[in-house]
């Protein structure tokens, strides 16, 4: 569909300037309801659900011409829209059956679906080449153009990923569909993975510069320079999604809110100090920009992750005799119904994998479109090497920090009691450590959501740029960061929805941009196959010489 032509003569277009060689977590956090399956296809029967690609478009066009003011007014419009109660508990039911249906099997099929298909279409690509991928996140060259190295964007990616999710969302997951749902995040994370490689690939094959001279990259480039400018108004859709996103809950609103609970919760530290400290830091951190969020990423994603990870796998040992019968729980109960225990009202076989499917969504990304905005910022000139580097994202979130939470649940039992969210994740850790349990927890807590904000504000960064052009980045942090100060004392049930929503709608323009691409994705892969046989037989030819020499 192309632009009306009134539109185009306002648009100027951005050429592409490709180099030669070339991320829910849910804010929600179980606040959602459960789909109603039956209600999401009766719906679609009746014609109320006719999301087409070009009713899409159309709904692209309207933002555009929108966007000068709205992207700037819409955040803050909705602050104080929702900050009068009357107005919330109006708005909270609409805005729940919107969730539901964005959230509903329609995108959770087409999420999984389109992981299939690159799954298929690159033989197994995330179990052959899972071994060279964790090994270029150290070894990586780095010889290409880009604003940092590709360790750094990997852990800014990881910055915005590693979150709450991993902590909260798991423990959601769990409880409302028992301990089966790990196994279908381990699924969801492992088609996620074929996912992440493609995003990572496109996002470096269609980068450009800015006018600051910064790369600029992300589903936004990759649809309208590889798809087409026709393809612009679906760019368009994805860029204010992203920005909304940043602005409402994920970047801002969730973290807040997830930091001052716990430090509030565990050693009692007013919430005007703990908001006032915060601001301060993402202030700090965010107006020097990628680098300087790359270079405070770098130091605290790797210090985190391997906190936590030493944390939940001592609470294993702890606990060991009970890991073997966990491990049989989760793939036992996977694929049948869990009979009710304690507090939990048991959960069939459906609850388990679309709990399972969705809270691994939320949390490692795959398919969202967020992390291929900071990947385009990688030194490589090999797109598909960035992908491999991306791809490993999803195996870190997923496959070992979910899992080491869900386990830890599991063996802990405490899952079948009447908690939930953070509190459930913090009476395991308290069973596990009696004395320094809590604690452990908040400082991940703390660092994940911190470094979450950091990432998920870069984010929204690249899509302003997108949208309105440099000069709208300083407008843009400024107001990240009054939302940030604001943020501690909101806790809107609307506003979580929302972002929720938003969230979703992402994910629309970037796979429809995956499935477009895969050609593209098919031959940038055996470009880079091909180069590294004709490197390793240079290499060996190098080596014969010497030995006859």
């Amino acid at each position: 569909m192309r632009l009306p032509k009134e539109l185009n003569s306002q648009v100027p277009v951005k050429q592409a300037e490709p180099y030669a060689d070339t991320t829910l977590e849910s804010p929600l956090n179980g606040r959602r309801r459960c789909t109603n399956v039956v209600d999401v296809f009766i719906s679609q029967a009746n014609g109320q659900s006719n999301s087409s690609s070009s009713a899409a478009f159309k709904a692209g066009e309207y933002l555009y011409r929108f966007l000068p003011t709205g992207v700037v007014v819409i955040p803050v419009g909705f602050v104080f829209y929702f900050a009068n109660g009357k107005r919330e508990n109006f708005m909270l039911e609409l805005l729940n059956e919107i969730d539901s249906f964005v959230w509903g099997p329609p995108l959770l099929v087409l999420l999984v679906g389109t992981g299939i298909w690159l799954t298929l279409r690159l033989n197994l690509l995330q179990v052959l080449k899972l071994p060279m991928a964790l090994k270029l996140i150290f070894s990586a060259k780095n010889d290409g153009d880009g604003d940092v190295n590709s360790f750094k964007a990997l852990c800014t990616a990881l910055a915005a990923t590693v979150g709450t999710g991993n902590i909260v969302g798991v423990a959601t997951a769990i409880k409302a569909g028992g301990p089966g749902a790990l196994f279908w995040m381990w699924l969801a994370a492992f088609f996620g993975m074929a996912t992440k490689y493609a995003e990572g690939l496109l996002a470096v094959k269609y980068r450009t510069v800015d006018a600051n001279g910064n790369i600029a990259g992300g589903p936004m480039y990759y649809i309208e320079n590889g798809l087409g400018k026709s393809y612009k108004p679906l760019a368009v859709f994805f860029a204010v999604s992203g920005v909304l996103c940043a602005y409402f809950g994920i970047g801002t609103f969730a973290q807040v809110n997830a930091i001052v609970e716990i430090t509030q919760l565990s050693v009692g530290i007013p919430v005007i100090y703990t908001a006032a400290v915060l601001t301060i830091l993402v202030a700090v951190v965010t107006i020097g920009g990628l680098k300087s969020i790359a270079n405070v990423a770098g130091k605290i994603v790797p210090f985190m992750a391997l906190l936590y990870v030493i944390t939940t796998v001592g609470i294993l040992l702890v606990f060991a005799d009970q890991v073997p019968a966990a491990i049989a729980t989760v793939l036992t109960n996977a694929f049948s119904p869990t009979a009710a225990a304690g507090g939990f009202l048991g959960a069939t076989v459906m609850m388990a994998m679309r709990n399972g499917i969705a809270r691994g969504v939320f949390s490692n990304e795959s398919g969202l479109g967020s992390a291929p905005i900071v990947a385009a910022a990688a030194k490589t000139k090999w797109p598909a090497e960035q992908g491999l580097i991306s791809m490993t994202g999803t195996f870190i979130d997923t496959i070992i920090i979910c899992t080491l939470t869900g386990l830890t649940l599991v063996v802990t039992n405490v899952w079948t009691g009447d908690l939930n969210g953070a509190a459930l994740t913090q009476a395991a850790f308290t069973m596990g450590f009696p004395v320094w349990g809590k604690y452990l927890l908040m400082v991940g807590l703390v660092l994940f959501a911190f470094t979450t904000i950091l990432g998920w504000n870069y984010y929204g960064e690249r899509c302003i740029e997108y949208l309105l052009g440099v000069k709208a980045i300083l407008p843009y942090r400024i107001i990240f960061i009054g939302l940030i100060a604001c943020g501690a004392f909101l806790k809107l049930e609307a506003i979580w929805v929302l972002a929720d929503i938003v969230n979703g709608l992402m994910a629309i323009p970037n796979l429809i941009a995956l499935l477009g691409l895969t050609g593209v994705i098919i031959a940038e892969t055996k470009r880079y196959h091909a180069h590294l046989a004709e490197k390793k037989q240079q290499t060996v030819l190098a080596e014969e010489v010497t030995e006859e020499a």
